[in-house]
C-alpha cells in the first residue's frame, strides 16, 4: 500500500502531515509544530476539556457538521478530510470578538483564562450548529441544554455560573459568520475535495502503518490481512493507552473513516447500531424508543466523549464499568460480528469471556448492535451513580428491563455495571420477581436475591458494601417509578424532566 500524506484544513489553507508519527495527538501538533497555543493540556486524558477543538466534516447531506473533541486523546491521522478549528480562528480579522468571546469577557466568565478557550469552542460548536439549522437566534436553548454542552468542561476558579450566564448573552447579540478564515463556502468545497482522495494509508519512516479503510468490505479484508493491528475508533479509551500509559499501538486499522459502520436503522424488529455510531448518535436512538434512557444518555460522558467514541468501541472493550452494556444486555441485544464475508450473532452477555476478555476471534470486529424494539407493556431503567454528576465513570450501573402485565411482572432483565469482573445479569433477582404482582413485598425479595447474584469488589470508586447497598436501593427506586399505584412522575427523578416541567 501506498502512503501518503495526512490532509486536512487548518487555519484557511490544507495541512500536509508526513513525518508525525501516526500516535501523535492532535494536541500536540497543534502546540509544538503549528504553535497554536490557544489549546491547552489540562489533563491530557479527555476529561477537563481545556484542549477543546472542533472538527467539521461533511453531513449526510453535503453540509457542513461541526463537533467538539478533545484533542489530547485524538491521533492526528484521524484528521484527515476534515477541518480542525481552534480558539485562535473565531475572532474577525480586524480583531472583533466572536459573541461567545465578547459574553465571557463582559460576564466576567473567566478568572485563570486556562480552561476558557476549551470553553469557548465548546459553545461555539454549538452556537454555529444552531445558526446552521436557522435556529441561533429563534430564542436561546435552555440553561440546561447549555450546560450539557458544556459537560466535558471543567472550570475550578470562577464557577459555571457567569459562564452560563454568558452563554446566554451569546444568543442575544447579532449573529456572525464561520470565521472568515475560511469561510462557510470555501470550508465545504475544501472538505469535498480532501474527500476525493484515497483512503489514508500512513506510514512515516520508523513507524507502524496507519489505515483508515473507507468500505465495510475494505476493512473486513484488511482485518483478515493483518489481525495482529489494532482497531481505533473514537479514540476515547485508546488514546489514554498512549497519553497515559505510554504503550506502543503498533500497526492500526481506524475505523472512523467506514460509513456503513456509523449507520443506525430501524427495522419493524430491532434497532440495528453499526458499530461506529457515536455514543451521542446511538443513546439518541435509544431514548427516541425508551423516553427512560434520557437521563443516563446525557450523563454517559461528556458531550465530546459521546461525539468521538462509538457504543461499539464501549461495548468491545469490555470494561466491567461501561454504561452501555448494563442497558443493552438488559433490553436482550445482540453483538454482530463480522469475519471475511460472513457475520456471525450471539447475544450479548454471552460475548465477555472474563475481564476485560471478549470471544472475538482472530481476523474479527463487531460491525452491530441489534436491540429488540420496545414491547407493550415494558418498563426499562437504567441507573448511573458516579462521584460527579456529569462526565465521570460509574461507581454502579443498574439496568432493569421488566415486562408487566396487570400488574404481574411476566418477565425480568437485570444487568449490573461495577459489579463483577464483567456486566453481569443478576438470575436469582430476576427469578424473585417472575411471575409475581408488583409489589413491595416482591421488591424485598428481589433485593434479598440480589446479594446472591453479585460479589462487589473494594476500589477507588466505592466499596463493596456500597455498591451492593446501591444496586438494591435502584431496585427499590425501580419500583416507586414502575409500580402500579401512584408511580413516581418523572420530574420527580430527572432533572431534565424539571426544566421541561414534566
Amino acid at each position: 500500500m501506498n502512503t501518503r500524506p495526512i490532509r486536512f484544513l487548518h487555519r484557511g489553507a490544507v495541512a500536509e502531515v508526513v513525518d508525525a508519527a501516526p500516535t501523535r495527538t492532535v494536541l500536540e501538533w497543534l502546540r509544538e509544530d503549528a504553535r497554536c497555543t490557544g489549546t491547552k493540556e489540562g489533563c491530557a486524558e479527555g476529561d477537563c476539556g481545556a484542549c477543546m477543538v472542533v472538527l467539521g466534516e461533511l453531513d449526510d447531506a453535503g453540509g457542513l457538521r461541526l463537533r467538539p473533541v478533545n484533542a489530547c486523546i485524538q491521533f492526528l491521522p484521524t484528521l484527515d478530510g476534515k477541518a480542525l478549528f481552534t480558539v485562535e480562528d473565531l475572532a474577525a480579522a480586524d480583531g472583533t470578538l466572536h459573541p461567545v468571546q465578547q459574553a465571557l469577557v463582559d460576564g466576567h466568565g473567566s478568572q485563570c483564562g486556562f480552561c476558557t478557550p476549551g470553553f469557548v469552542m465548546s459553545l461555539w460548536a454549538g452556537y454555529e450548529t444552531r445558526r446552521q439549522a436557522g435556529d441561533a437566534h429563534a430564542g436561546a436553548p435552555s440553561r440546561q441544554a447549555l450546560a450539557d454542552e458544556l459537560s466535558g468542561n471543567l472550570c475550578r476558579c470562577t464557577g459555571y455560573r457567569p459562564i452560563l450566564d454568558a452563554a446566554l448573552r451569546a444568543y442575544e447579540a447579532p449573529p456572525v459568520p464561520l470565521p472568515s478564515r475560511p469561510d462557510h463556502g470555501r470550508v465545504l468545497a475544501a472538505l469535498r475535495s480532501l474527500q476525493s482522495a484515497p483512503p489514508l494509508h500512513y506510514q512515516p519512516a520508523g513507524h507502524a502503518p496507519f489505515h483508515a479503510p473507507r468500505t465495510l468490505d475494505g476493512l473486513a479484508q484488511l482485518r483478515l490481512q493483518r489481525p495482529e493491528a489494532r482497531l481505533l475508533a473514537g479514540s476515547t479509551d485508546v488514546g489514554l493507552w498512549v497519553t497515559k500509559q505510554l504503550r506502543d499501538l503498533g500497526e492500526i486499522i481506524y475505523l472512523g473513516a467506514v460509513a456503513e459502520l456509523k449507520a443506525i436503522e430501524h427495522t419493524p424488529g430491532h434497532i440495528v447500531i453499526g458499530a461506529g455510531a457515536s455514543l451521542q448518535a446511538a443513546w439518541q436512538a435509544l431514548a427516541a424508543e425508551w423516553p427512560s434512557l434520557r437521563d443516563v444518555w446525557l450523563r454517559f460522558a461528556g458531550l465530546p466523549v459521546r461525539l468521538a467514541g462509538t457504543m461499539g468501541g464501549n461495548v468491545a472493550n469490555g470494561s466491567p464499568i461501561g454504561d452501555s452494556a448494563p442497558a443493552l444486555i438488559a433490553l436482550g441485544a445482540t453483538i454482530v460480528l463480522r469475519r471475511g464475508d460472513a457475520d456471525r450473532r450471539m447475544a450479548l452477555q454471552e460475548f465477555y469471556a472474563g475481564h476485560m476478555q471478549n470471544r472475538l476471534e482472530a481476523g474479527e470486529f463487531v460491525r452491530a448492535l441489534e436491540v429488540p424494539r420496545a414491547r407493550p407493556g415494558q418498563a426499562l431503567r437504567v441507573y448511573k451513580i458516579a462521584k460527579r454528576f456529569d462526565c465521570d465513570i460509574s461507581a454502579v450501573c443498574v439496568a432493569v428491563a421488566l415486562q408487566l402485565d396487570g400488574g404481574v411482572v411476566a418477565d425480568a432483565r437485570i444487568a449490573c455495571g461495577g459489579m463483577a469482573a464483567t456486566v453481569k445479569r443478576a438470575p436469582q433477582a430476576e427469578a424473585a420477581l417472575r411471575g409475581r404482582p408488583w409489589t413491595e413485598a416482591t421488591l424485598q425479595a428481589a433485593m434479598a436475591a440480589l446479594a446472591h447474584d453479585y460479589t462487589p469488589l473494594t476500589d477507588l470508586r466505592a466499596s463493596a458494601a456500597y455498591r451492593m447497598q446501591v444496586a438494591q436501593n435502584l431496585l427499590r427506586r425501580c419500583w416507586l417509578e414502575t409500580r402500579p399505584e401512584a408511580p413516581l412522575a418523572e420530574a420527580a427523578v430527572s432533572v431534565w424532566a424539571r426544566e421541561a416541567g414534566a
